[in-house]
């Protein structure tokens, strides 16, 4: 998932907090999200703060769902070491369900790490992928949504 939208670039990129709409729109696909699929064990965020405020939205329609604030989670990080340190979460907990909260272009990325080479959405603010990923036969896009869809098909 990208975070909600944020305020202006500034000086201090990773203090740039969620602006009223940003904040909308996370509500809006924690909602969707709640109710279209199981309950997540695992949030892993980037350490900046318009992501961190994501989470802690996407927290309140979990239930016991840990959070982890994960440092290579930026928007410059490697996917492929996001990648790494899933499957060795996989390894130990095989069914775990993790939802990752990130930036662009990493959250583009890491679709293309977990699904098909290749495969590099664009996602606008509050968006997210939906994946079924096995380590051992890796990834499937289930489906990808944004506040955007979700406002479509409620019309």
């Amino acid at each position: 998932m990208r975070h909600g939208e944020a305020q202006p670039l500034q000086a201090d990129d990773q203090q740039r907090a969620l602006t009223d709409q940003g904040r909308q729109e996370v509500q809006q696909m924690a909602s969707w999200l709640a109710g279209a699929y199981p309950a997540f064990d695992y949030l892993w965020v980037s350490p900046y703060l318009r992501t961190r405020q994501t989470a802690a939205i996407m927290l309140e329609a979990q239930a016991a769902c840990r959070l982890e604030v994960i440092p290579q989670l930026v928007p410059d990080g490697q996917a492929l070491q996001i990648k790494d340190k899933l499957d060795l979460l996989l390894a130990e907990q095989p069914d775990a369900r993790v939802l990752l909260v990130s930036h662009m272009p990493l959250v583009s990325f890491l679709v293309e790490a977990f699904t098909d080479a290749g495969r590099t959405p664009i996602f606008t603010t509050a968006a997210l992928c939906c994946i079924d990923y096995r380590t051992a036969r890796g990834g499937k896009l289930l489906e990808q949504m944004s506040p955007l869809d979700l406002s479509l098909v409620r019309s």
